[in-house]
C-alpha cells in the first residue's frame, strides 16, 4: 500500500477531533463543548474551519474520537455569530 499524504482538510479534521477529545477528557463525559473552548485549546480552529470540518470530514473527526474511546453524540450549529456546540460522550 502506497503512502498517501493527508490533505490540509484531513489534518485539520484530525486536529479538531484531538481538541474535542482533550477537552472531553479534561472535563469528563458527557461534555458540551462550544467553539470558544475549542479556540482556547487550538486557536487555528476558527469557527468557519470547524463548521467545514464537521460537514466535509466528519468521518475523520469521529474516527479520531473513537481512537480515544469517545463518540460525537450531537453537533449543533446555529449559524454565524450564534455558536456551535458539540456533545461528546464515552463510546458505548
Amino acid at each position: 500500500m502506497a503512502f498517501k499524504p493527508k490533505s490540509a482538510a484531513e489534518t485539520k479534521a484530525k486536529d479538531l477531533g484531538l481538541a474535542l477529545a482533550r477537552i472531553a477528557e479534561g472535563d469528563g463525559t458527557p461534555a458540551n463543548i462550544g467553539v470558544d473552548q475549542l479556540r482556547r485549546v487550538s486557536p487555528r480552529l476558527t469557527p468557519l474551519a470547524v463548521g467545514q470540518m464537521v460537514r466535509k470530514e466528519r468521518g475523520i473527526v469521529e474516527a479520531t474520537l473513537a481512537e480515544r474511546g469517545l463518540s460525537l453524540v450531537d453537533y449543533a450549529d446555529q449559524g454565524p455569530g450564534r455558536g456551535m456546540e458539540f456533545v461528546i460522550d464515552a463510546a458505548g
